[in-house]
C-alpha cells in the first residue's frame, strides 16, 4: 500500500480531478486559486486559459456534452464568478454534468464582505444541483467525489464548489477518492412488457428522443428499438445528433418552428414515447403540443430524474431509466407481425425531407440557405456544428443534417455567446474533426473574444457570423407585437474578417451567395482559426419569411 504524504489543498484539488480522468479544465485565472494553477503547472491536464468566465464556463458545458463526464470550469470570487453564472444556467437547463470551481475568500474573513466576496449558495442555489464551500483541506477528496456523482447522476447538472483561499495552502494526509460511475437507474421487466403491450395496442405511435446520458450504446440500441418496432423518431429541440437524419425512420425535430406535419403527428399520436426528453416549452410549442396535466396521448416518460416524471406531464407509464438501459430492456421485446403504422413511418420521413430539402429563396443576394445545404452537402457526417441563440440558427437546425451522436452542441437554454467557446472546446476535443460555429452579430459579440482562445492555443475553429445589423430575433417580434416602431435592436458592427485576422486567424467577408463555398474551403485550408463575415440582408429574418410580411400581417391584425 503507498504510503500517504501531506498534500496541500490545490494539489488535493488537481490530483481529484486526475483521480476522475479529466483531461482538460478551462479557465480564467484569479490569485484566489494560487495554489491550484501552482499544482496544475506540474499536472497532465490541459488547461485551456480563457478570456471571459462566461466563456470558460460555456466550454466546460460543452465538454460535459461531448464526453457525458462533468466539464470542469475554474473561474476567480466575485465578477468571476458572477461572469460564470451564463454556462451555469446552460447547464442547468440543458442536463449537463458540470463543476464550478470558484475561488473565496479566507475564512477569517468571511461574513465582513470582504473584498469580492459572495455567498455561493445564495447567489447560485437556484441555478445548481448542489452548492458547498470547502472549509477543511482534509474533506476536500469526498466533497469532489460527491460533486462528481451529483453531477452525473440522475439528471445530470452543474455543481458549484467555493474554495476558500487559505483552505487551498492548507496541507492534510487524506486518499484520492475513487473513481466515479454513476448509477444507472433501469426499468423493471415488467414495466418493459407494460410498453411492449401499449405498443401492440397502438395505431399512431411516435417517439421524441431528448436529454442527456445517452451514449453510442444507448443511440444504436435506439436505433435497433426503433427499427424492430417500425417507429417514426422525432428529436427534441436541439437534439437532432440523438438520431440520424438520414434514416428512414427519422421523421424531424420539434424545435422551434416545426415542420407542422411533425407537429400534428405529436398532437394526433396515440402513444407517445419521451426517452430523455422533458418537452419544456420550446419544444412542446409552449406546451401546446401536449396537454398539461393529463396528456390526450397515452404517454410513456423515461427519464433518468425520478423528479421529472410527472413533473409537468402525467404519464400513463414512468420509467426511472437512462437511455442505455431502456433500450436494454426493450432489446427482449418485438412486434409480433409488422405493426400497422409501418407504412405511415414512410411518410413521416418523406415529409422531413420536403420541409427540410429546398430553402425558400429571400431578399438579398447572399442566399443563407444555399450556404447551409452546402455545407449539408460537402461537410462529412462527424463534422461538430455549435450555435448559440438567434434566428439565424433556425437555418442550421432546419436544413442542415445531423448523422451522427455528438455531432450538434446548442444550448436549449437559448443562451446568446455559447458557438465559439462550445466550438474551441470542440476542436480541442476532437482536433480532427471540421468544428463549424454559428453566430449571428450580436450573438458572436457576446463571446467572441473566445476566437483569441482559439488562436492562442492554435484551434482551428470556422465562425460562420451571420451578420443583418441587428438582434433579428427580438427585431422580429418586436415587428410582430409593436409593427415599425423600432426599439433598441439595430446593430452598428465591425468589419469580423479583419477582427479575425487582427487576432492572427484568418478572415473574409462574403456578400453574395456563390462566395460562400470558395472562401470556406480557403478558410478550411488556411488551418487557422478562421471567420466567415456573412452579410444578410434584413428582410430575411427567418428561413420562411420577411420583416415586411411580419409587419404587415401585424398592422392588418390591428386595423391599420
Amino acid at each position: 500500500m503507498t504510503e500517504l504524504k501531506p498534500r496541500t489543498g490545490g494539489q488535493l484539488i488537481v490530483d481529484q480531478l486526475r483521480a476522475q480522468g479529466t483531461e482538460r479544465i478551462t479557465c480564467v485565472p484569479g490569485e484566489s486559486y494560487l495554489a491550484v494553477l501552482d499544482a496544475l503547472h506540474d499536472a497532465d491536464i490541459d488547461v485551456l486559459v480563457c478570456r471571459n468566465e462566461g466563456g470558460a464556463a460555456m466550454m466546460a458545458d460543452a465538454y460535459g456534452k461531448l464526453t457525458g463526464r462533468p466539464g470542469i470550469c475554474f473561474v476567480t470570487r466575485g465578477p468571476g464568478a458572477t461572469n460564470a453564472s451564463h454556462g451555469l444556467h446552460i447547464a442547468a437547463q440543458d442536463s449537463t454534468p458540470l463543476i464550478l470551481f470558484v475561488g473565496q475568500v479566507e475564512r477569517g474573513m468571511m461574513g465582513r464582505e470582504a473584498f469580492q466576496e459572495l455567498d455561493y449558495r445564495a447567489v447560485f442555489g437556484s441555478i445548481a444541483k448542489w452548492v458547498v464551500e470547502i472549509d477543511d483541506a482534509a474533506r476536500i477528496p469526498e466533497i469532489i467525489g460527491r460533486a462528481f456523482r451529483i453531477a452525473l447522476q440522475g439528471r445530470p447538472g452543474p455543481v458549484v464548489i467555493a474554495l476558500p483561499e487559505d483552505v487551498l495552502v492548507d496541507e492534510a494526509t487524506v486518499p484520492d477518492a475513487p473513481y466515479v460511475t454513476p448509477a444507472e437507474p433501469a426499468p423493471t421487466p415488467a414495466d418493459a412488457g407494460r410498453l411492449a403491450e401499449l405498443l401492440a395496442g397502438a395505431k399512431r405511435p411516435l417517439v421524441i428522443l431528448g436529454g442527456s446520458r445517452w451514449t453510442d450504446e444507448a443511440h444504436a440500441g435506439m436505433i435497433d428499438f426503433a427499427e424492430r418496432w417500425h417507429l417514426p423518431v422525432a428529436t427534441s429541440f436541439r437534439r437532432g445528433h440523438l438520431f440520424p437524419s438520414d434514416h428512414p425512420n427519422y421523421a424531424g425535430d420539434v424545435g422551434i418552428g416545426p415542420n407542422p406535419k411533425l407537429a400534428a403527428r405529436v398532437k394526433e399520436a396515440d402513444v407517445l414515447i419521451l426517452v430523455g426528453a422533458r418537452m419544456s416549452e420550446m419544444p412542446s410549442s409552449s406546451y401546446t403540443l401536449i396537454d398539461i396535466p393529463n396528456p390526450r396521448q397515452t404517454l410513456v416518460h423515461i427519464h433518468p430524474g425520478a423528479e421529472e416524471l410527472g413533473k409537468v406531464y402525467q404519464p400513463a407509464l414512468a420509467l426511472e431509466a437512462t437511455p442505455g438501459s431502456f433500450v436494454a430492456a426493450m432489446a427482449a421485446h418485438a412486434p409480433g407481425q409488422t405493426p400497422r403504422w409501418a407504412e405511415d413511418v414512410k411518410t413521416a420521413h418523406a415529409d422531413y425531407l420536403a420541409w427540410t430539402e429546398t430553402p425558400a429563396t429571400l431578399p438579398g443576394a447572399f442566399q443563407y440557405g444555399e450556404a447551409m445545404v452546402h455545407l449539408r452537402e460537402t461537410l462529412p457526417p462527424e463534422a461538430i456544428v455549435c450555435n448559440g441563440a438567434g434566428n439565424y440558427a433556425t437555418w442550421l437546425h432546419r436544413y442542415y443534417r445531423l448523422r451522427k451522436r455528438g455531432t450538434q452542441l446548442a444550448p436549449t437554454s437559448g443562451s446568446m455567446g455559447y458557438g465559439v467557446p462550445a466550438a474551441v472546446m470542440a476542436k480541442r476535443q476532437h482536433p480532427d474533426v471540421p468544428v463549424v460555429a454559428f453566430a449571428g452579430d450580436g450573438c458572436f459579440l457576446m463571446n467572441g473574444q473566445e476566437f483569441a482562445t482559439a488562436v492562442q492555443h492554435d484551434i482551428p475553429i470556422i465562425v460562420v457570423v451571420v451578420d443583418n445589423g441587428m438582434y433579428g430575433t427580438i427585431r422580429m417580434h418586436q415587428e410582430r407585437e409593436y409593427p415599425g416602431r423600432i426599439s433598441a435592436t439595430r446593430l452598428k458592427n465591425p468589419d469580423f474578417a479583419a477582427y479575425a485576422r487582427t487576432f492572427g486567424g484568418h478572415g473574409e467577408t462574403v456578400e453574395r451567395t456563390e462566395e460562400f463555398a470558395p472562401a470556406f474551403q480557403r478558410a478550411v485550408e488556411s488551418g487557422l482559426p478562421a471567420i466567415l463575415h456573412c452579410k444578410l440582408d434584413p428582410e430575411a429574418i427567418t428561413p420562411a419569411t420577411t420583416l415586411s410580411a411580419i409587419r404587415t400581417a401585424a398592422l392588418a391584425r390591428q386595423g391599420h
